[in-house]
């Protein structure tokens, strides 16, 4: 199918730079299905054998991770009490057998299709990133657009990060540097921005048989509105409707079920990437506005095959919000850590491979405070990629129970055998 291209139609959203996508795409079917072994990851098209890192043929994976979306509406932002209204916020993570989120890549002319679209999550991204200048990077006069993660920075220090990003923006200025904010060029006109960034690790980085994927879709919509006051005078403000999408994602070379160990232990060491919305102030200081962070660190999956259990334990360090003109409070800080446990069973037959939740998770602050989750409800959904399982990934959700609190975090990790 041939999906929706979106074209960088002013400045700022398409740039050169980075590694480019040259080294993601095609494998061939695992052994035992022609679409992956009846789950995540296995292509579906292709017949010559080839590998995950070098592809040769174009491929379409379908991925197993977690996405959501915010919508809201801000009037005069920046301006002294400003802040966000009319919000809806909604969340979802796949598991490895229902998914409808796919990464097709044609090594031929290095082209991607990704398509996130997810009603659960009110996610609905759909881009093709065909043209050589949507390959974008830090560093530079032009960078990915604002709350991209940059994952190679010392921060993060995640290697082997390719950026592709594409959109269009209409009649609107910045003018908040560094917040997603805007204003009219002609303010008797409306504005709009749109902006779609996929980011993917260059497999045979870490990983040969998975990799994992992110992506952001920020949207906006400007109006300059006038109301007519009872005295005869008017009142003019700047009304800007947001709409956030965020999601993190594993695809690869899937392992065929009848080559999966029944007997051993492993432990597959590698990358997790999260997104997050963290609000615990409403019922306490009125706080409302909520903000996106990216998290971004380690993942470690303990299995043992032979009892069919695994535990995952996740280790990251949370990224600066994305501001937008309102409050700017907010609980967990840049570089707080995050720390998170959970386990459960691995069920090729039912599941297409293992899922589980999680039993505890918290933050600790720049400056040493902790904060415990409340979790009300949480998922693991994953699989084995490769020869004889020799690596996995898969996507998780943890959702924070506090009443009046707005706290959720979606992601994915990967790991492999030493």
């Amino acid at each position: 199918m041939r999906l929706l291209i979106l074209l960088a139609t002013t400045t700022m959203l398409a740039a050169c730079g980075g590694a480019g996508p040259q080294s993601v795409g095609s494998t061939a079917p695992p052994t035992g299905g022609g679409t992956g072994g009846g789950g995540t990851g296995g292509g579906t098209g292709g017949g010559t054998a080839h590998t995950f890192v070098d592809p040769t043929e174009p491929k379409t994976y379908t991925a197993v991770g977690a996405s959501h979306s915010y919508n809201y509406r801000v009037d005069s932002p920046s301006d002294p009490g400003a802040g966000q209204t009319g919000q809806l916020y909604q969340g979802d993570a796949t598991t490895v057998r229902n998914s409808a989120l796919t990464i097709a890549y044609n090594p031929r002319d290095a082209i991607f299709d990704v398509t996130f679209t997810n009603p659960l999550a009110g996610t609905s991204a759909v881009s093709r990133f065909q043209d050589p200048l949507h390959r974008t990077d830090f560093g530079g006069i032009v960078e990915p657009q604002i709350g991209t993660p940059n994952l190679g920075s010392a921060q993060f220090g995640v290697q082997g990060i390719n950026y592709l990003e594409s959109g269009s923006a209409n009649n609107v200025t910045t003018p908040v540097p560094g917040e997603f904010v805007f204003g009219l060029v002609d303010p008797g006109q409306p504005g709009t921005y749109e902006g779609t960034t996929f980011f993917y690790q260059t497999p045979g980085t870490e990983t040969d048989y998975v990799s994992f994927a992110g992506y952001l879709r920020n949207r906006a919509t400007v109006n300059n509105i006038t109301i007519d006051n009872a005295d005869g005078s008017t009142t003019e403000y700047i009304e800007q409707n947001s709409q956030f999408e965020r999601g993190a994602f594993a695809f690869g070379q899937l392992t065929a079920s009848d080559n999966v160990p029944t007997t051993g232990t492993g432990t597959f060491e590698g990358t997790m990437l999260a997104s997050m919305v963290f609000n615990d102030q409403p019922d306490t200081i009125g706080n409302f506005d909520t903000y996106f962070q990216w998290i971004a660190g380690r993942a470690t999956t303990n299995v043992d095959f032979g009892a069919n259990t695994f535990s995952l334990s996740l280790d990251g360090t949370v990224g600066a919000p994305l501001f937008d003109g309102t409050s700017r409070q907010h609980t967990i800080l840049q570089n707080a850590q995050f720390r998170a446990n959970g386990a459960g069973d691995i069920n090729l037959v039912s599941a297409g491979g293992f899922f589980g939740q999680f039993n505890e998770a918290w933050f600790v602050n720049p400056g040493g405070a902790r904060l415990d989750m409340v979790i009300a409800g949480s998922s693991i959904d994953g699989a084995f990629y490769g020869p004889n399982a020799a690596e996995l990934g898969g996507g998780y959700r943890i959702v924070g129970g506090t009443p009046d609190e707005r706290i959720d975090i979606l992601g994915t990790f990967v790991g492999k055998k030493p």
